[in-house]
């Protein structure tokens, strides 16, 4: 009997709300209520990496003769459903509407408190 093959990763591209530089708070999972800044998107796993947020340690070997081996902490990416945009002035996690100006640009807007992010 032949080994399961992983499945591959879908080819398309998901939408996201959320881009590098947002201030995201968590909604979900043990890093629950903290929040940070989207260091990157990754949109074809529909997830996102946050500063200082789902830490995780990694053993490194050393590479070359004399170095020693070290641990580094990094931070995993999460689900960019168990993110919510941060409102830094009013203290307020929010939804995202796309609203459409009048000359026709694209705006991210906060639900809750109105502010416009682009």
């Amino acid at each position: 009997m032949a080994a399961a093959t992983p499945k591959a990763k879908p080819a398309e591209r998901i939408k996201m709300r959320v881009k590098k530089g947002d201030t995201v708070q968590l909604i979900s999972g043990k890093d629950k209520g903290k929040t940070g800044e989207v260091l990157r998107t990754l949109p074809y796993e529909n997830r996102v990496v946050v500063q200082g947020i789902n830490l995780r340690t990694r053993h490194v070997k050393p590479t070359q003769e004399g170095e020693s081996g070290r641990i580094v902490t990094e931070e995993a990416s999460v689900h960019a459903s168990n993110v919510m945009l941060y409102s830094s002035s009013k203290q307020v996690a929010s939804r995202v509407e796309i609203v459409v100006e009048k000359d026709g640009t694209k705006k991210r807007r906060l639900k809750k408190t109105g502010e416009i992010l682009d």
